[in-house]
């Protein structure tokens, strides 16, 4: 009878890579054959609107410098992107405890139809980002009554 030593975190790492394949994400290589699933350190919160003009994403971003976000529309997806960086270790500050997020974050939403791409504008402020949609001209959809004989 062969032993055969059990590593709990090659199984992790199994399941991640199903999770990967099943949700359409590219997983990170550490080293080659080996793979972690690639999620956001932290992800802010969002709200999202409408009006009869446009959609508005407001996303809460503390701490989170301006050349550090990023907003990118592809293949009909509006993603928001950054990175929060954490303060550098100080030899004579102690750290009692660390309870917010740091690192990188990213959130997708798709696109409604009607909105036009090339007319999107993001705004960053006082550790808020707002992305805003425009609604394009296309014509909305119309119910129409059909009788049935």
């Amino acid at each position: 009878m062969n032993l055969v030593k059990w590593d709990p975190f090659l199984e992790l790492e199994d399941v991640s890579k199903h999770l990967n394949r099943i949700f359409g994400r590219t997983p990170a290589r550490i080293e080659p054959d080996r793979e972690l699933l690639t999620m956001a350190d932290w992800t802010p919160s969002v709200d999202i609107t409408e009006t009869d003009t446009a959609y508005m994403i407001k996303g809460e971003i503390p701490g989170v410098d301006k050349e550090n976000v990023k907003v990118t529309i592809e293949d009909g997806m509006v993603s928001i992107s950054g990175e929060r960086k954490q303060e550098k270790e100080e030899k004579d500050k102690k750290f009692h405890r660390i309870e917010r997020s740091y690192g990188s974050f990213m959130r997708s939403f798709r696109l409604p139809d009607n909105v036009d791409e090339s007319a999107v504008k993001a705004e960053f402020k006082d550790g808020m980002i707002n992305v805003t949609l425009p609604k394009s001209g296309k014509t909305k959809a119309k119910l129409i009554n059909v009788a049935i004989s």
